[in-house]
C-alpha cells in the first residue's frame, strides 16, 4: 500500500476536526448552563422532592434511609404511572414506610399561579416554582381527535433575543430543573385528570410533548435530557420518543448529542434562507450559520421518512415571505426528510413586524408542496390569552413592566 493510500482523507480529517470543535463547544455551552442552574430540589424544611430524580438517584436515597432497592420500582409506579402525590395513598407500601417517606420526601408539582382557557380550548398555565420564578406551559388540543400537545418551557426567560419573539424580550433568569420540566407535564395531566398513564390503545388527551415553550432547550440540555428520559420510561408516563419534539434555533453541537442520546424528533427554527437575514432575526445564526445547522440536520440519526425534521418558518410580511425565499428554502432542504411548518406571525405589543397576507402564505406553501414537502400553515391557537407561538412571556414580567 502506498503512503498516499494509507494517509487519512481530507474528508476524514475535516470530520475529526469538526467533531473535536463540537465537543469543545458543547463543553463550553454546558459550563455556561451551570451558571443558570436551578435551585436545589430541597424544601426549606429539609424534605427532598422525588420528582425529577433518575431511577439510580431514587434508589440511592432509599438505600440511605435503610430501604431495599426494589422500593424504587414501587415508588416510580405511584409517582409517574398513577400520578399520586400523597404517600398515604400509595396502597402497596406499608403504613410505617409511608410515614417514613412523608417525613423525608415530597412528590412535588409546580404551583399553577394562573390558568387561562382560550375560546378555542387551548389552555395556558403560568407555573410558579419554589423560588418564586415562573414559566408558561400551553396545552393545545387537536381540533379533530381526543388528543393534543403540551408545549413545555425549558428556561425562565430566554437568551436568544430573536426579534420576532415576545418570549425573547424576557431576559434569561435561570434554567429549569428536571423536576420543573417533568412537573409541567404532570401538572397539566392533573388538570385533565389523566392518571393513571393510559396504556396500549387507550387514547391520551395529552398525547405529545413539544419543547417549544420559553427558552432554548439545548442551552439547558442536561436537565431536558434527564426529564425526557423520565417521561419516556415505559413503567411511568411512558411517552414514546416519537411523540416528543425538541425545537431548537440551531445549537449545533448539542443537536448531535440530542440525536445520539435521546433520539426524539427535531424541529429547527429556521425563519430565513440567507445568513444575512437570519443573523438579524435569529442572532444565534452568527455563531451557527445556516450551512452548519443544515449539516447537523443531515447527521441527525432519528431523521427518516416516517420521522421528518420539521423546519419552522415564521411568516413576516415583506421580510422573508417572497416566492424567491420559498424557492431557496426548497433548495436548502432538498434531500432531507423534512416538512416545513409555516407560522403566521402573532403580533404582540411593541413589535415592528406584520404577518404575511394569507395570499402570500398560500403562494409560499404551494412552492414548497410542489417540491414534494409537506407545508402546513399553522393555525394560530390561544391568541386571545397570548398563548400562540412566540407570545409566551410570564404575566409577572408584564405586571412588573406596567408598574415600572
Amino acid at each position: 500500500m502506498s503512503l498516499v493510500d494509507s494517509a487519512p482523507s481530507s474528508h476524514t480529517h475535516d470530520a475529526a476536526a469538526s467533531a473535536a470543535l463540537n465537543a469543545e463547544d458543547s463543553a463550553r455551552i454546558l459550563a455556561k448552563a451551570a451558571l443558570f442552574s436551578p435551585p436545589d430540589a430541597t424544601l426549606p424544611d429539609g424534605r427532598r422532592d422525588l420528582v425529577g430524580l433518575s431511577r439510580e438517584e431514587l434508589t440511592e436515597l432509599l438505600v440511605e434511609i435503610g430501604e431495599k432497592p426494589f422500593r424504587t420500582k414501587q415508588l416510580w409506579h405511584w409517582i409517574y404511572h398513577q400520578g399520586v402525590t400523597d404517600f398515604s395513598a400509595m396502597s402497596s407500601i406499608a403504613k410505617p414506610l409511608q410515614a417514613k417517606l412523608a417525613e423525608r420526601f415530597v412528590v412535588g408539582r409546580p404551583q399553577a399561579a394562573m390558568v387561562q382557557t382560550s375560546t378555542d380550548e387551548t389552555r395556558k398555565f403560568l407555573f410558579r416554582f419554589r423560588d418564586g420564578q415562573e414559566a408558561e406551559t400551553v396545552y393545545i388540543p387537536d381540533r379533530r381527535e381526543d388528543r393534543g400537545a403540551v408545549c413545555i418551557s425549558s428556561q425562565v426567560g430566554c437568551t436568544l433575543s430573536c426579534t420576532f419573539c415576545h418570549t425573547g424580550t424576557q431576559k434569561l433568569v435561570r434554567n429549569l430543573g428536571a423536576a420543573e420540566i417533568v412537573g409541567q407535564f404532570m401538572a397539566a395531566r392533573d388538570s385533565y385528570s389523566e392518571w393513571p398513564s393510559p396504556k396500549g390503545d387507550t387514547p391520551r388527551l395529552l398525547s405529545t410533548i413539544v419543547l417549544m415553550g420559553m427558552g432554548e432547550p439545548l442551552y439547558n440540555y442536561e436537565n431536558i435530557a434527564k426529564a425526557m428520559k423520565i417521561i419516556m420510561d415505559g413503567e411511568g408516563i411512558a411517552l414514546s420518543r416519537r411523540r416528543i419534539t425538541l425545537s431548537t434555533s440551531g445549537v449545533v453541537p448539542l443537536m448531535d448529542r440530542c440525536g445520539e442520546e435521546l433520539g426524539i424528533n427535531l424541529a429547527v427554527s429556521l425563519h430565513a434562507v440567507t445568513n444575512e437575514l437570519r443573523n438579524e432575526i435569529v442572532p444565534l445564526n452568527r455563531k451557527y450559520p445556516i450551512e452548519e445547522v443544515l449539516a447537523a440536520c443531515r447527521r441527525y440519526p432519528a431523521a427518516n421518512n416516517s420521522r421528518r425534521i420539521t423546519f419552522e418558518y415564521i411568516m413576516l410580511r415583506g421580510v422573508n415571505d417572497s416566492e424567491a425565499d420559498a424557492r431557496e428554502l426548497v433548495r436548502l432542504i432538498s434531500g432531507l426528510p423534512a416538512k416545513v411548518n409555516l407560522i403566521p406571525f402573532n403580533p404582540w405589543p411593541g413589535s415592528a413586524y406584520r404577518p404575511s397576507t394569507r395570499e402570500q402564505q398560500n403562494k409560499f406553501a404551494q412552492i414548497i408542496m410542489d417540491a414534494g414537502f409537506s407545508s402546513p400553515i399553522r393555525t394560530p391557537r390561544g391568541r386571545d390569552i397570548l398563548a400562540a407561538c412566540g407570545q409566551l412571556k410570564t404575566e409577572s414580567e408584564r405586571i412588573r413592566a406596567a408598574q415600572s
